[in-house]
């Protein structure tokens, strides 16, 4: 019994090596200059009233038409890397947005969206299993936290009462609620964990500052921080439920926050767990409640980028994306930014200078840490994520979900 138990893991370990290997080479493939790309060898990441849904033409970009499959065309061609694409999962539900998304590796990823919507695969987007908390059809979920295949927090949100936090211990077979908001000026809208047991959920300005809760028992229960440490919000300043990622953490103690729709586009930096937090201006464009920061990523505690614009359709978005190198403390525009609104954003596996930016007409990519980006893909996403296993998942409209791949 010992030595079968031994063969398997030894396959199982070889297959998860091969498996990485493949994935290493397709995010490979796409950092290559164009210059010299070579293909890859065979064998080788508003509001609404409380219980209502909140309409996508507030705190995040209307839905976009349907861009097909979603290949890595245009400049993966011109650059030889044509093999390296976004493979698109069936998830069963057309109707659904997705803007949650947390991956745990290759194989294993959870969806949070609209209609009350928890999905979960464990084979690497193959077959997905409905773990929906029960009641919730009238709830829009917006970010998800997943630990591992079992463990995952969601949140929902909107004002009031359709603001929840809901986690998992089962794999989605039971949930227990564990916050659900009862100040009807609260409105909250994405979450982030440093470790398996603390966390911070952020919510717009109530009383002219940000509001923020904390878990410190991996979002079992959550209380408001105090809001002195909070400098005062700008006048319309919000966040933007559009991805999941308007809060970031790096490291066990630091955490940002992006926000928009105010004079300034500004980027809010703690490094005590959201005790007490510093605001800097970005030049993403800002001075209407439609523009803004709406993504951030943070390979460490100094290297960022943030990304955003405009979510209204057809409306340009100059200077959407921005860099920093000194843990948010001054903010640099891209030299060559994403054509257009981004709402996702995430580093490449292991990479201190490439990251992918997506939003609803398409993918970007950079290799130079955030400075200039190209337009790799033209599908309609609106997060993405890596994982340390060298895979790269999105999701967003029409039930969208894919894993990037050769």
């Amino acid at each position: 019994m010992r030595r079968l138990g031994s063969t398997r893991r030894r396959g199982r370990t070889s297959r998860l090596v091969a498996a990485g290997v493949a994935c290493g080479a397709a995010l490979a493939a796409l950092t290559v200059p164009a210059a010299e790309a070579r293909p890859l060898a065979h064998g080788t990441a508003g509001r609404a009233s409380a219980g209502q849904p909140v309409p996508d033409t507030q705190r995040a970009n209307r839905p976009a038409e349907d861009s097909g499959t979603a290949s890595v065309h245009g400049a993966a061609r011109e650059s030889g890397t044509a093999s390296v694409h976004w493979a698109v999962k069936d998830s069963g539900t057309p109707s659904v947005r997705f803007r949650g998304l947390a991956a745990v590796d290759r194989r294993t990823a959870w969806l949070a969206g609209t209609e009350g919507t928890v999905l979960r695969t464990t084979d690497g987007g193959t077959n997905w299993r409905n773990v929906s908390p029960p009641g919730a059809s009238g709830l829009q979920f917006r970010d998800v936290t997943a630990f591992d295949a079992r463990r995952a927090v969601v949140l929902a949100i909107g004002e009031g009462e359709a603001s929840r936090v809901y986690r998992t211990d089962d794999g989605g077979t039971t949930w227990t609620e564990s916050f659900r908001n009862t100040d009807p000026k609260a409105f909250y809208d994405c979450l982030a964990f440093f470790d398996r047991r603390h966390g911070l959920a952020l919510g717009d300005p109530v009383d002219g500052k940000f509001r923020v809760l904390s878990t410190a028992d991996g979002g079992r229960s959550w209380r408001v921080l105090p809001a002195d440490g909070m400098p005062p919000a700008l006048d319309g300043e919000a966040g933007f439920a559009a991805s999941g990622q308007c809060l970031v953490t790096a490291g066990p103690k630091d955490v940002w926050l992006a926000t928009g729709g105010g004079a300034h586009a500004r980027v809010l930096h703690s490094a005590d767990r959201g005790l007490t937090w510093t605001a800097a201006d970005t030049p993403v464009p800002a001075g209407d409640p439609a523009k803004g920061v709406f993504a951030l990523a943070f390979r460490d505690r100094t290297h960022g980028i943030a990304v955003g614009g405009d979510y209204r359709p057809g409306r340009p978005s100059p200077q959407a994306a921005a860099v920093t190198a000194d843990g948010g403390r001054t903010w640099r525009p891209a030299t060559t930014p994403p054509p257009a609104y981004r709402s996702g954003a995430a580093w490449l596996p292991h990479s201190r200078t490439a990251a992918l930016a997506v939003g609803p007409t398409g993918t970007d990519l950079t290799t130079d840490g955030g400075r200039s980006w190209r337009t790799i893909d033209t599908g309609s996403y609106d997060t993405v994520t890596c994982t340390p296993d060298l895979s790269c998942w999105a999701a967003g409209e029409q039930g969208r979900v894919a894993r990037l791949e050769r």
